[in-house]
């Protein structure tokens, strides 16, 4: 008996699909866009498993995140081959590869985007960073570095660290802003916790920072703190010190 019942008991093979119908021709006929997520993931897994078709094996995988291929795509593999009997290593990496590449062609257009115009308020952050940023189960520090026209030079991860807090060295980020002979840089980092507000610690980094750079002729025009629910700024609530 099959563990999936709910599917299995109408299950359609490809092979018995019509020619319209099968996600490949579909894709071929209408173009990738036409296809829908379940369809898209058929073809990344290309075959099935024992008693599910690769279409009801794609529809079973999202009805288990309501839908949510962001949800997905934070699965590890041992996660997909627990939850999902009979899927094995190779067949969970080939589709979190596919949805890691999925997620970094959206965030390269993003930056690319950055890059032909001026970064001009948090909103523009959010769009750059927030997705990368929101949702991590650990706490990571960046700083985005812009020229004079304001616009994206590069963003650097200057630290990494656990649940409550990342060790982050001031000097390390005045470097990457040298070399990139930068005239600005944007702060940005995660709180993990979900708790907007900065700390103590987050407000004497800012201080720090921006008394540093100042040296060098350098501005530090905001500090982001991203959650999965939304973000602080700096700018926005008054918080940037005077240098």
């Amino acid at each position: 008996m099959s563990d999936y019942p709910e599917f299995t008991a109408g299950s359609v093979l490809i092979n018995d699909m019509p020619d319209d119908e099968r996600p490949r021709e579909k894709a071929l006929r209408h173009g990738i866009k036409s296809l829908s997520d379940a369809e898209l993931m058929a073809i990344i897994f290309s075959t099935g498993i024992k008693g599910l078709s690769v279409v009801d094996l794609s529809r079973l995988i999202l009805k288990s995140r309501e839908g949510h291929l962001s949800l997905i795509a934070r699965m590890s593999v041992a996660e997909f081959c627990n939850e999902f009997k009979g899927i094995g290593p190779a067949k969970a990496l080939t589709l979190l590869a596919g949805l890691e590449l999925g997620s970094r062609a959206t965030e390269d257009a993003v930056k690319l985007a950055m890059k032909r115009k001026p970064i001009t308020s948090p909103e523009d952050i959010r769009k750059l960073m927030g997705a990368e940023l929101g949702n991590l189960p650990h706490e990571e520090f960046w700083v985005l570095y812009l020229n004079q026209a304001g616009k994206l030079i590069k963003k650097v991860q200057i630290g990494r660290g656990g649940i409550t807090a990342t060790a982050v060295d001031v000097r390390l980020i005045l470097r990457e802003a040298l070399l990139a002979t930068a005239s600005a840089m944007i702060l940005v980092h995660n709180h993990p916790s979900g708790n907007l507000q900065p700390s103590r610690q987050d407000i004497a980094l800012t201080e720090k920072t921006a008394r540093a750079a100042k040296y060098h002729d350098i501005r530090v025009n905001d500090h982001l703190i991203f959650t999965d629910t939304g973000y602080y700024s700096f700018h926005n609530e008054g918080m940037m010190p005077v240098v």
